[in-house]
This record gives structure tokens, C-alpha cells and sequence, in this order.
């Protein structure tokens, strides 16, 4: 990170040493070297120059549910998208197929009870993940029965390194389970949700019931959610394989495999990013050991070793 062009480029607009890994769901991890925080398309624009000028390392940061900062932190740009303008509106109000618009920065509970409450359905399983917009569209989020390709109509896209803003239809983004086509370079904007009308209490009763059957079966705390791909969706769950294990409660330093849910990892409060990184690669080591099932991880894990990454199911 060039911190003297950096300064030059964006003044104030810069922080260094930026609080990085504690602003994640996780609360554990390092800074980042610098981070901004761009207001519209062309602060985006100036970052882009500034890239295109450096070449410097970026990450693009929602609320942090799906990122695991390593405890040396992240050399390079951290974009964050929480000053982005907020939208959530209807732009086809008509009986056969409304239409939503929502920023990248929604927070998908918002998201759920917002819908719900102008009397549309569609999206109340999104009241239990607690992510934006944005990056639940990268992973393709989903629970409940349901997840974001079963919704999603098109994204604008601005690309960070090109410059440029592109709407680009769902089909495109090659949504999979977890995953998607999107590069890291790639911002989401904002994105268009097909809905169906409804009476708004039966859809607020729904979130109720899933709100209710998550807080039953799975933890609170310092976690990022589901660490691991089901590994054969529909027949065999990480979190089965996971406690068929004996792995339910298992710990690493300030890191342990949850009581309550095999496949959530708790982290300790003041505790390490490496402790969870290390029993993430514990516990892939054991299932293809044991099973020649090879774990796939939910979690980005930024500022790690290749081999560490690689080791703990991440994607190099």
C-alpha cells in the first residue's frame, strides 16, 4: 500500500490502519492498511483510478458475516459499501410480477420485514442470515428452503478495476449453491427481486416461526454463521458430517466448534483469528481422512497463507 499516494488521491477520505477484523460477525482479526468508505458511483470511480494507478490488493466489505481477517491483517484497499445510498422500493408493482429494488447494503433481515410489511412474499427466509444484499447475492445465499437465485431478477455491477457499471441479468451471475461467477473486483450496487403480493401478517407470522427455529438450533455469539458447503445438499449436511465426527465442541485456542451446531464456529471474545483458521483446517483434515469427503469453506478468509487458506477449504 503506497499510504503517501493513497493520501494524495483521497485526503481525509482515507483511514489507515483501519479497524477491519472487528468490525466482522467473527470480532476477531487485524486491520486493514487503509480502507474508504465511497458515497456513490464516482467515489467509485476515483477508487478506480487509483487502482488502476497501484495495483494495489482490494477487499469489498458488506457487514463482515462472511469474512475471517487473519490477526496480521489485510495490506491492501478495504472498500466498504455501508455509505452507499440505501434504496428499497418497488419498481413493478403489477399483480402478475412486482418487482424490488435494494441497495447492496440492505441488511437481508431488513430486507425480509421491509417486503413483508408492503405485502410481499418471496424473501422471509432471508430474517436469518445476517449479511447485505450484497454479498448474499456473491454467495448466493439462501435457508429455509430458498435462497437468492430463486429471486433475483438482475444486479447493476460496477466493476473496480474496469471502471465500469453494467446491469447484468441473474442468469449471468452463474449462481450455484454458495457460490457465484462474481470476481472480488466486482461491487455490487444494487439488485432486483421478483415477489409475489400477500397479505402482509401471514408473511410476518413466517419470519416469526423462522426467527423462533433459529434462535432453537443455533448459536448467537461471535460466529460468521454456517462455516462449511453442505457437501451433498438435500442427502448429507457439513453440520451432520461434522458431529458424526465427534468433533461437537472441540477446541483450538479461542476457537471451538459450537455445542450447539457442528457447523458453526464460536470464537472467544479478545480471541484469534488463527485459532478459527486453524480448527476450520482440523476439521477438513479429519473428514478426508476419515471420510474422503473433501469441506468446501462458506467463510472468505482474507490475509492468510495459500496453504493455510487451502487447508482450511478455502478458495487460493
Amino acid at each position: 500500500m503506497d499510504r503517501k499516494l493513497a493520501e494524495h488521491h483521497f485526503g481525509s477520505r482515507v483511514e489507515f490502519d483501519a479497524e477491519l477484523g472487528t468490525l466482522t460477525t467473527y470480532r476477531v482479526g487485524g486491520t486493514a492498511a487503509a480502507a474508504v468508505h465511497p458515497r456513490g458511483t464516482h467515489d467509485l470511480e476515483e477508487i478506480s483510478e487509483f487502482l488502476k494507478a497501484t495495483q494495489c490488493p482490494i477487499l469489498i466489505v458488506g457487514r463482515g458475516s462472511n469474512l475471517l481477517i487473519a490477526d496480521a491483517g489485510f495490506e491492501g484497499l478495504a472498500i466498504f459499501t455501508d455509505a452507499l445510498p440505501e434504496v428499497l422500493e418497488v419498481v413493478d408493482a403489477t399483480v402478475s410480477a412486482p418487482e424490488l429494488r435494494v441497495s447492496a447494503n440492505t441488511l437481508l433481515p431488513v430486507l425480509a420485514r421491509r417486503s413483508a410489511a408492503l405485502g410481499f412474499c418471496g424473501l422471509e427466509w432471508a430474517v436469518g442470515v445476517p449479511g447485505t444484499v450484497g454479498g448474499a447475492v456473491r454467495m448466493n445465499a439462501g435457508g429455509h428452503g430458498s435462497d437468492i437465485a430463486a429471486s433475483l431478477v438482475r444486479v447493476s455491477l460496477f466493476d473496480i478495476i474496469a471502471g465500469t457499471l453494467s446491469q447484468v441479468d441473474s442468469h449471468e451471475l452463474e449462481l450455484r449453491f454458495r457460490g457465484s461467477r462474481l470476481r472480488p473486483t466486482e461491487l455490487i450496487i444494487d439488485a432486483i427481486f421478483s415477489v409475489t403480493a400477500c397479505n402482509p401478517s401471514e408473511a410476518s407470522q413466517t419470519i416469526d416461526e423462522i426467527v423462533h427455529w433459529r434462535r432453537e438450533h443455533q448459536p448467537g455469539g461471535q460466529n460468521a454463521g454456517s462455516v462449511f458447503v453442505n457437501p451433498r445438499p438435500g442427502e448429507l449436511s457439513a453440520g451432520e458430517l461434522i458431529d458424526s465426527l465427534g468433533l461437537r465442541g472441540h477446541r483450538i485456542g479461542s476457537a471451538e466448534v459450537s455445542a450447539k451446531h457442528a457447523n458453526f464456529i464460536q470464537a472467544d471474545p479478545q480471541g484469534s483469528a488463527n485459532d478459527v483458521v486453524k480448527l476450520m483446517a482440523y476439521v477438513c483434515k479429519e473428514a478426508q481422512d476419515r471420510t474422503g469427503i473433501e469441506l468446501r469453506s462458506e467463510i472468505r478468509l482474507v490475509g492468510f497463507s495459500a496453504d493455510m487458506t487451502s487447508a482450511a477449504g478455502g478458495a487460493v
